[in-house]
């Protein structure tokens, strides 16, 4: 098992809308992508409850056949205390320094911040998906797999002018994605959106 530390850095398990490496550039400014990864024995949920009221990522424990695939960066330490803040780390969220995925066979040792409690009933915001949609299709995630997140049911964000939605299209932006809508309507699958 590797730790893959460099000096003073750490490695970053990105599942939800981090994996967009404009997004996490933008908060973490050092980020460096590694490569993709995967953890066993989870799956991704939209069932962290947000101050907004909408779902956000957060990886789920399950049986063994399970595996979520997630993007690693190499991020200095310095800003650990601003992904804690921009995470909710203490707040919704647990940091976990020990977590552990595989890349190409191999087991790494990682951090990645997971929900203190789930609940089932939530959808995540439009613009939201489409920032994890966007973070999978960058890092070539398969088909099933992108399919899968476009088939999410999801909300209208009816606050135009809210902060992170303003600060999530600016990052699809940056990534060269002017039209969010299209990253979830790409895949006739799509199960639809409630307001």
């Amino acid at each position: 098992m590797s730790r893959y530390y460099l000096g003073m850095t750490f490695l970053y398990f990105a599942y939800g809308s981090n994996m967009l490496s404009a997004r996490l550039i933008a908060r973490c400014p050092s980020a460096k992508l590694v490569g993709v990864a995967s953890v066993d024995s989870h799956s991704l949920g939209f069932s962290k409850k947000s101050v907004d009221g909408s779902g956000k990522a957060t990886l789920i424990k399950q049986s063994a056949q399970f595996q979520t695939p997630g993007v690693l960066f190499e991020i200095g330490l310095a800003e650990r205390d601003a992904l804690d803040k921009f995470e909710g780390a203490g707040n919704g969220y647990d940091r976990v320094d020990d977590f552990r995925v595989t890349k190409t066979g191999q087991f790494i040792v990682t951090t990645t911040y997971i929900a203190s409690e789930i609940q089932n009933d939530l959808a995540p915001y439009d613009w939201y998906l489409a920032l994890v949609v966007a973070g999978a299709l960058e890092h070539g995630f398969d088909d099933q797999y992108t399919s899968w997140l476009r088939s999410i049911e999801t909300m209208t964000d009816h606050v135009v002018a809210r902060k992170s939605r303003v600060a999530a299209l600016r990052a699809l932006a940056d990534q060269g994605h002017l039209d969010y809508a299209s990253l979830l309507l790409a895949d006739s699958s799509r199960s639809g959106q409630r307001d």
